[in-house]
């Protein structure tokens, strides 16, 4: 992640530059790439709402890509809660070009240890 742009317990922003080592061909931001992305920031999302002592692991990731970003880019994800439990935590992280354009929806689950 190149920045976190903001954190909150209800919302996790943060921005990436599309750089050429974190493509495919012809230039392409690789899925891979996308995942880690949306896993860091939902991962940060759990944090800010752990309580303290405990920590956290992500146990499923689901990835719908849709658009393309390409080298010299920039991508925005925007992580927001789907449930908030004792045991678990589910979050949507929307990643869009800076434009606003979509490019992935990723849904994971985070255990809470």
């Amino acid at each position: 992640m190149s920045s976190l742009l903001s954190a909150e317990p209800e919302k996790i922003v943060g921005e990436m530059t599309v750089r050429p080592e974190f493509c495919t061909r012809p230039a392409v931001l690789h899925g891979g790439a996308i995942m880690a992305f949306a896993d860091t920031l939902g991962a940060l999302a759990t944090i800010a709402n752990l309580k303290d002592g405990a920590s956290t692991t992500t146990i499923e990731s689901k990835t719908n890509f849709i658009g393309a970003a390409t080298v010299g880019s920039r991508v925005v994800g925007e992580t927001t809660p789907l449930h908030r439990g004792g045991r678990t935590m589910v979050w949507q992280t929307r990643v869009t070009t800076i434009e606003g354009k979509l490019v992935a929806i990723v849904m994971q689950t985070q255990l809470l240890l």
